[in-house]
């Protein structure tokens, strides 16, 4: 039995901090420059890890959260995109994002990176 693990990898990003700011900030231009790059950065950073990728996820919409009282209101919160990815430690896990493109030239500010149980 391997000792890899499953981990559940959330960027994530302040949107109302300074990386969104300076990302609206931008011209459209400016921004419509930026995307390409980002995204072939990506799918660089993806083809060098694809061995560790289980699922690849993708990025997070608007949220609504039901409370225990059954009221669905909208919700602000700081998830961005989501992945699956197995590795042999936690530490291991976490530290496959070190320089990810979403924390280099979008505007992810963390990430967090949790085991799949069960």
């Amino acid at each position: 039995m391997s000792a890899e693990t499953h981990y559940l990898a959330v960027f994530t990003s302040d949107k109302t901090g300074p990386r969104w700011r300076a990302w609206r900030a931008m011209s459209e231009t400016e921004q419509a420059e930026t995307a390409p790059l980002g995204v072939a950065a990506v799918a660089e950073w993806e083809a060098a890890h694809q061995d560790s990728i289980v699922y690849q996820g993708g990025p997070l919409g608007p949220t609504k959260r039901i409370g225990d009282d059954g009221a669905v209101t909208d919700v602000v919160n700081l998830l961005t995109v989501f992945m699956v990815v197995r590795a042999d430690s936690h530490e291991a896990a976490a530290r496959l994002f070190e320089n990810h493109p979403h924390m280099s030239i979008f505007v992810c500010d963390g990430m967090e990176v949790m085991p799949v149980l069960g």
